[in-house]
C-alpha cells in the first residue's frame, strides 16, 4: 500500500477554538453553525472531554466528530498540595510531552488559579525560576483553558473564584493564543469566570498592552514593575532593554484610561536593590500618575532551581522593612496588597514554577 495513501489524517484539535471558530468549523464539515454554540457550551461551561456526553448532538454527528476531532489538550501528571498555606501545585503534560505547572491559591473567601501560557520563559528575569528553565514554545489557547478545565475538575469548578496569567512564561509574547482563551473565558456561554475576575501579567510588552486595551476584553492588568528606575529594572529584567519602563508606563496608562481598570504593579521586594528610600519615592511619584494598586511579593528563594549569578546573590528585603515600606505606601493614600508567601515548601509560591529538564 502506499505510504502517502495510507496515513491516518491528523484530527483537529477542537479545544481553544473560539465561538466564531467553531460556527465556522460546522459549517465547513456541513453541519449547522448553531452547533457550534451547543460544542462551545460542553467544552467551557459543562467542561466536557467526551463527545458521548454531548446528548443534544445526534449519535450520527457525535461519531463523525469523534473520526475527525480531539477535545483535550493536556493530562494531568501529579499534583502536589501545600501543608502550611493549602497552596496546590497541579503538573500537566501536553501531547508533545512538555510539563507546565499551575497553581490554586486559597485565600479568605477565594481561590485563585494561576496558570501559564508558555513552557518555561524567554524573558531571564533574574528572581524568576522560569526563566531559569529556559524557553520550549508557546501553549495554545487549548493548554491555557485545559488548565482551569482540570484544576476545576480535582479542586472544584465553585471553588475557583479568581484567574492570573501569572504562572510560566509572558502571555503578551504569546498574543494570539492568550487573547482566544481571554475571548473563550469573556463568552457567556462560558459560565463560572467572569473576566472582571482575571488578571493577566506582563513584564512589559508595551505594544501589545496597547493591542490588547483596543481590543476590549477588559480583564485586570498587571505590570511586574520591580523597580521605577531604568536601570536597576534592566539589571533584573532583560527585556527592559527592548521595551523601556517610561514605554511600558505610558502604555499602561492608556490601558487604564481604555478599559477603565485599575492597574496593579507587581513588586517584589529584594534587599539593597529596590526597597530603598529614593524606591520608596518613586513609587508614590508613580501611584500618582496611573491610577493602580500595589502588590508587594517578598522574594522567594530559586535554590531549588541552583542558579547561579546574578540570580543566587539575591537576598529578600528584610519582614521588619517590607512592612516599614508599606507601611509609608499607605501612609500616602495608595492601595497595597501583600502576596505573603504561600506554597514556598512545594516548589509553588511566586516566581518559583519551573521544571527541571
Amino acid at each position: 500500500m502506499n505510504r502517502l495513501t495510507s496515513k491516518i489524517p491528523e484530527k483537529i484539535m477542537l479545544k481553544g477554538l473560539t465561538l466564531d471558530e467553531l460556527r465556522t468549523f460546522f459549517i465547513e464539515i456541513g453541519e449547522p453553525k448553531f452547533r457550534g454554540e451547543q460544542l462551545f457550551s460542553w467544552m467551557y461551561n459543562n467542561l466536557s472531554t467526551d463527545f458521548d456526553e454531548m446528548l443534544n448532538l445526534s449519535k450520527g454527528l457525535r461519531n463523525k466528530l469523534k473520526e475527525q476531532a480531539e477535545l483535550s489538550s493536556l493530562f494531568f501528571v501529579d499534583s502536589e498540595t501545600s501543608l502550611e498555606t493549602g497552596t496546590k501545585k497541579f503538573i500537566f503534560k501536553t501531547r508533545e510531552d512538555h510539563i507546565i505547572e499551575s497553581v490554586i491559591i486559597p485565600e479568605d473567601k477565594r481561590s485563585t488559579l494561576c496558570i501559564s501560557t508558555q513552557v518555561g520563559c524567554p524573558l531571564d528575569c533574574q528572581f524568576c525560576a522560569t526563566g531559569l528553565m529556559g524557553y520550549k514554545k508557546n501553549l495554545s489557547a487549548g493548554e491555557i483553558f485545559d488548565q482551569y478545565l482540570l484544576a476545576a475538575k480535582d479542586y472544584g469548578k465553585d471553588k475557583i473564584t479568581n484567574i492570573v496569567y501569572m504562572g510560566m512564561g509572558e502571555p503578551l509574547l504569546n498574543f494570539d493564543a492568550t487573547v482566544n482563551s481571554l475571548m473563550i473565558f469573556s463568552e457567556n456561554l462560558t459560565a463560572g469566570i467572569s473576566s472582571k475576575k482575571i488578571t493577566l501579567s506582563t513584564a512589559g510588552i508595551a505594544p501589545k498592552i496597547v493591542e490588547l486595551a483596543e481590543m476590549n476584553l477588559k480583564v485586570k492588568l498587571a505590570l511586574s514593575l520591580h523597580s521605577c528606575f531604568e536601570d536597576i529594572r534592566t539589571s533584573i529584567m532583560p527585556i527592559n532593554k527592548k521595551y523601556s519602563l517610561k514605554e511600558n508606563l505610558d502604555a499602561v496608562a492608556y490601558y487604564a484610561k481604555k478599559t477603565d481598570t485599575k492597574i496593579t504593579f507587581e513588586y517584589v521586594m529584594l534587599k539593597d536593590i529596590n526597597d530603598r528610600e529614593e524606591d520608596l519615592e518613586a513609587l508614590i511619584r508613580l501611584s500618582r500618575y496611573i491610577p493602580s494598586k500595589i502588590n508587594i511579593i517578598p522574594f522567594n528563594s530559586l535554590k531549588h532551581m541552583n542558579p547561579v549569578g546574578f540570580s543566587a546573590e539575591l537576598e529578600p528585603t528584610p519582614k521588619h522593612k517590607i512592612e516599614s515600606f508599606v507601611q509609608t505606601l499607605r501612609d500616602n493614600d495608595i492601595t497595597v496588597m501583600v502576596r505573603f508567601t504561600q506554597g514556598d515548601d512545594i516548589a509553588a509560591a511566586c516566581g518559583q514554577l519551573a521544571v527541571k529538564y
